[in-house]
């Protein structure tokens, strides 16, 4: 059975994902392997494991993302510093001196942390998320239908760096192909610990990185990730990542639905409300206003396009 919020708030102690079995030789051409008991269950309500067989593929290997890193534009390349706290301002975080180019090809030791952005962009690495978008869709349309906007990105880190405590806007599955990450996650639906303030701000473009508090971890899930593991990240859940002892290299495949560019649309209408110094009831609570408000932001924005 789903969890309810209320039942999400006395969520109460740290806790573990069970593993995915590993996936047998046998088992076809499938790229991913999802229990369809355990996707229908927990599918943007909670995070659960799946398995993947891209460990070993060669467009996750270093020399070809290096090549991939030449051909993207400088905007899909984000890197900083690694060894960082886990908590921290996103225009705080510091840089590491290098060019990415040399990040890369330096990455064991350089103490680094790097994503490239949409790398569907080049056509392999398209057909790749495709395949494995396609393979979610089975299971993902009867939840949230209208996949759209599939996107990917790659993180090459190296041992020990931190992902600071942040929140994310798409439906993802993070696929560990190379080293170990461990992964805090946690419960987006406990209202204490991701407020509306939170989410107007990140809707609105204002930075994706958030507040921490200790006493969130008891709202928690915490799992290693190893070489062939995956994990499903509940859209806004926020989490921080640390790699282990080697260098790590995550493919992360995302995608939208319709539902979500209204949930975007609500927050920045809150915001908006919000900085003329009013007090809005939190999304969801008042689904004919909701609805109101979201009617007449598409009209306000078709035609602020039409004059154009």
């Amino acid at each position: 059975m789903r969890m309810t919020s209320t039942e999400s708030e006395v969520m109460s102690s740290t806790a573990t994902l069970e593993r995915a079995p590993h996936i047998d030789a046998s088992e076809g051409e499938s790229l991913l392997q999802i229990d369809p008991a355990v996707f229908a269950q927990n599918f943007t309500l909670e995070p659960f494991l799946i398995r993947h067989r891209l460990h070993d593929h060669p467009l996750f290997q270093l020399e070809r993302l290096l090549k991939l890193s030449q051909t993207l534009p400088a905007s899909c390349i984000e890197y900083n510093a690694g060894q960082i706290p886990m908590s921290i301002e996103h225009e705080q975080t510091p840089m590491n001196g290098l060019s990415p180019e040399e990040t890369i090809r330096r990455i064991a030791e350089c103490k680094s942390w790097l994503v490239l952005k949409y790398v569907e962009r080049d056509p392999e690495y398209a057909a790749l998320l495709n395949q494995c978008l396609g393979e979610v869709r089975k299971y993902s349309e009867a939840i949230a239908p209208g996949m759209c906007n599939g996107q990917a990105f790659i993180f090459i880190t190296s041992p020990g760096s931190v992902t600071p405590y942040h929140i994310d806007p798409e439906h993802n599955f993070l696929l560990q192909i190379r080293g170990g990450k461990r992964v805090h996650l946690y419960d987006g639906r406990v209202k204490s610990l991701l407020t509306e303030e939170n989410l107007e701000h990140f809707y609105s473009d204002r930075g994706r990185n958030i507040p921490f508090q200790p006493e969130f971890d008891q709202h928690s899930w915490v799992n290693d990730l190893h070489s062939g593991d995956g994990l499903h990240f509940p859209v806004t859940y926020p989490h921080w990542v640390q790699n282990l002892d080697e260098v790590s290299i995550s493919f992360s495949i995302t995608f939208r639905t319709p539902d979500l560019d209204r949930r975007r649309a609500m927050y920045q209408i809150h915001d908006g409300l919000r900085r003329m110094g009013m007090s809005p009831s939190p999304v969801g609570a008042h689904l004919l206003r909701d609805g109101f408000l979201f009617n007449g932001y598409r009209v306000l924005r078709k035609l602020k396009l039409a004059g154009k």
